[in-house]
């Protein structure tokens, strides 16, 4: 049977003080009201049954995933004890998952991403779902076609396009994996034709990636075992605790992808957007005609130009007179002024903040 895995564990410490420790980027209602993740279970429903989708979610962010996604059953939200980067995450769902369905093809997808038009994304998934059942031992990411020579992103390298029998979409082998490239490097590979962003989206069977991941990263073994042991028992969220997090922390790319064989990609050839900065807002909100992007119930903008003013505080009036090329968001109890060029810095920015006042404000 196929299922659906939202990876929905992110932060996004960058667009702060929106995004907070206990309020991530995936559930703000930056979109017309809607999250990210909402949009992301939207595209999701007429490939996979309601019943079939899982969210894998830090567990202080449990209870909004599910305030969120009310259809979602309740234990199909699984919450990390611990941040185990995708590599444990996606052990932990293709566990979960073998356990009671040997035979699972599961779709891994990202709730913070920005995919237009939904369509083609169903199209190519389908492609994905039918190529893995059809041929078990593969396994396909999704490529997107660069826009940019962009030094954020990975890559992946593609061979020539295969025959893959009824599919929508063609099937190209992947010769290799790039990490985040220098920009005369990345520019070299968006020239070169061959090269892709990694979406970090994925489908295999679970037996596949749990095959994979134990031959590759022994250490989680035994914490998959003990976890599957003891899941839907009295003893799970006690396993959960202990086991999850001894597995390794590591990236699914690093522990598995860049070695293994059988690895395919499918182009997914649409509007894509890593939403993971303030910066990313222009790309997807019409900006006024002085070029700024306005995210506010309400506001007033007085000989300003290529600003970002964000807040979901719909009763909150944001004023600004001679502002130029800066970022304004607020929050309930914090605001942040930012040239946009300086975003970048926002880590070392809360850093600074935890140090000075604690966690209150994270």
């Amino acid at each position: 049977m196929d299922y659906a895995i939202i990876m929905a564990g992110g932060s996004g410490k960058r667009l702060w003080p929106l995004s907070r420790q206990c309020r991530p980027k995936q559930v703000l209602k930056l979109l017309d009201g809607q999250t990210l993740l909402r949009r992301c279970f939207e595209r999701l429903r007429p490939i996979c049954d309601e019943r079939n989708i899982l969210v894998l979610t830090n567990a202080g962010y449990a209870d909004l995933v599910r305030e969120n996604l009310p259809e979602v059953p309740y234990g199909n939200v699984i919450a990390e004890p611990a941040v185990r980067d995708t590599a444990g995450a996606i052990g932990l769902a293709a566990t979960v998952l073998s356990k009671y369905d040997p035979n699972a093809t599961m779709a891994v997808v990202t709730a913070d991403q920005i995919i237009e038009p939904d369509d083609v994304f169903q199209t190519a998934m389908r492609s994905a779902l039918a190529f893995v059942n059809a041929r078990p031992e593969a396994m396909i990411i999704f490529g997107i076609k660069p826009t940019c020579g962009s030094t954020q992103l990975g890559y992946i390298q593609l061979g020539p396009p295969q025959h893959a029998g009824e599919s929508a979409n063609e099937i190209y082998p992947v010769r290799s994996f790039r990490e985040k490239p220098d920009e005369k490097t990345a520019a070299d590979y968006v020239a070169s034709g061959d090269y892709f962003w990694n979406s970090g989206m994925f489908v295999w069977k679970a037996k596949t990636v749990l095959a994979a991941l134990t031959e590759r990263l022994p250490a989680a073994l035994e914490p998959l075992r003990r976890i599957q042991a003891s899941w839907d028992g009295p003893k799970q969220d006690e396993a959960l605790k202990e086991w999850f997090p001894k597995l390794p922390k590591i990236s699914i790319d690093y522990a598995v992808m860049e070695t293994a064989q059988n690895v395919f990609a499918i182009r997914l050839d649409c509007r894509w957007l890593d939403m993971g900065s303030f910066a990313a807002l222009a790309d997807i909100i019409a900006s006024d005609a002085d070029g700024n992007i306005v995210v506010a119930g309400h506001s007033a903008l007085m000989e300003s130009s290529g600003n970002i003013i964000v807040t979901e505080d719909t009763g909150h009036l944001i004023a600004v007179v001679g502002l130029k090329n800066m970022v304004v968001a607020h929050s309930r109890d914090a605001t942040l002024v930012c040239p946009i060029g300086e975003t970048e810095r926002l880590k070392d920015l809360l850093e600074q903040i935890n140090a000075n006042k604690g966690e209150q404000f994270l």
